[in-house]
Order: structure tokens, then sequence, then C-alpha cells
């Protein structure tokens, strides 16, 4: 498969999956917008993408900031006339056992802030570019971990772990994805979610102090899958473990439950009236 002429943002891709998922990419033509905090990791991973014959360009952005996703925003739609796939991979792992409860630039929970509410305010930013791109794909990396979502105490405040603080986030993600599939039916932009592995080979599984079980070349399989694969062109509002197409937690397909998680995030992200 070749993607030449295709402009892919993955956020969270100078380390982990998000890396391989973006010199995947760029081997198969497309231009690769890695995204990252760190300058260092992102000129290195540029570096050995351009080595490769590839075409990339670093973005730094600390998605702990809606600050800085709209920077980051504004910096993709003036470099770029069009954006073909946005995939929201970056986040923040349960922390392990001893988590304890920090708090966004903003003041949100922050595993909610970076895994979520960062996702929704870029792609929010950038769905006129990728309407205009047609087809194009949305894809944001979830997990199979999912905790409903509580909306009395939606930054957990009450009886925090980093687990629960994680797995909602993930499930938030979901909902995000299906509320968003189902407006932007019959416009070209299709949106899927999708668990990419289970205790990849990563940073993010390693600092919780978990044993990893698959590669990260088992994820980006996955997520490459979803973001490019010509069998899935037009497939919306779908949920995937791994290649194969899930069901996601009850929540996901509550109606008002995602109604009440959109409009929360509209006021926080500052979309909407507070």
């Amino acid at each position: 498969m070749r993607l030449d002429g295709k402009t892919i943002l993955i956020t969270g891709s100078t380390d982990g999956v998000g890396q391989r998922v973006a010199e995947r990419l760029g081997a198969m033509g497309a231009r690769a917008l890695v995204h990252g905090r760190d300058h260092g990791r992102g000129a290195r991973v540029v570096d050995d993408l351009h080595a490769a014959g590839a075409e990339a360009i670093f973005y730094p952005a600390d998605l702990a900031s809606l600050a800085e996703v709209r920077r980051l925003a504004d910096t993709i739609r003036n470099d770029h006339d069009r954006l073909d796939v946005l995939v929201n991979n970056a986040g923040i792992g349960s922390g392990g056992r001893w988590a304890m409860r920090q708090v966004s630039a903003d003041g949100h929970e922050l595993r909610f802030a970076v895994n979520y509410l960062a996702g929704f305010l870029l792609t929010a930013l950038l769905l006129p570019m990728l309407r205009t791109s047609t087809p194009a794909r949305i894809v944001n990396v979830a997990s199979a971990g999912q905790y409903p979502i509580d909306f009395d105490d939606v930054m957990i405040t009450r009886g925090y772990s980093g687990g629960r603080a994680y797995t909602q986030s993930k499930l938030a993600q979901i909902m995000f994805s299906f509320d968003l599939a189902q407006r932007l039916n019959n416009t070209g932009v299709t949106v899927t979610c999708l668990h990419p592995a289970t205790y990849m080979d990563t940073t993010m599984v390693r600092q919780a102090g978990t044993t990893p079980l698959s590669s990260v070349d088992d994820g980006a399989d996955a997520i490459i899958n979803l973001a490019v694969a010509p069998e899935l062109e037009g497939c919306t509002g779908l949920y995937f473990n791994r290649l194969q197409e899930a069901q996601a937690n009850p929540q996901a397909y509550d109606q008002t439950a995602r109604a009440t998680l959109r409009d929360l995030s509209l006021r926080l992200t500052g979309l909407a009236p507070a």
C-alpha cells in the first residue's frame, strides 16, 4: 500500500507505538506529522524518518495544556492545506498502584485532560481540515480497560486511583468516537477507536510496573489498519479490539451519557459558554 500525497498527524509519536506508527506510515509514503513534548526525541525520530527516505515534520506540544493544544492546531493549519488522517494516540498510563492524583495546567484531572480532553479539542480544531480532505479518518487509540464515568465526580476528587482515572479517560475516548461518528455521518470523515494490543512493550506499561505481553508492532498493526486500510473505507462509529470489531463498555452506547460528556467537554475546552 502506498500513501503518497497523504498527510497524517500522530500524536504521541516520539516513543512507543506512536513512533512505530509514524515510521511505518512514513515508509508507505505518507507525510508523517510527528508530535511529542520532548524536542530532542522529536528531532531524532524525524531524522530517522528522513534517513529512511520518508517525509516527516516534528510538532512539539504538551497536551496537558489546552493552550498548547490550540497552538498545535494553529501551527498544523498554517503549515498544511490538508489532513487525511488524525491519530489521537498520546496518553498517560495508570501510573501503577501508587499513582497520585495530579491536575493539568487548566486544573483538570491529568489523565482525563491528556488522554481524552486534549484529543477532543484537537479534533474539533482540525475538523475543518479533515472535512476538506475527504475521504479522511480520525482514529482514537483507547483501551480494553474502560471504567464508567461518574458525572457527579468526573475529576475523581474522591476515591482516586490511577487505574480508575486511566480507564475512565479511555472510555471517554470511545464515547467521543461514537458520538462524533454519528454527527459526521455521510460527510466523508470517519471516526473509529481501538484497543491496539494488551500491555505493549512501552514506557507507559513499564512505568506502571507491568510485564509487557505484546510488541509495539502488534499495536501498530491495529492502528494502521484503522488509519489507512482500504477495506475499512467508509466504516465509522466502530470499536476494535486489535484487528477485530468488538463491544465496548455499555456506557459507550448510552446516548444520554454521550451527550452529557459532549456538553461537559465543550465547556471545559472553551468551545461552548461555561
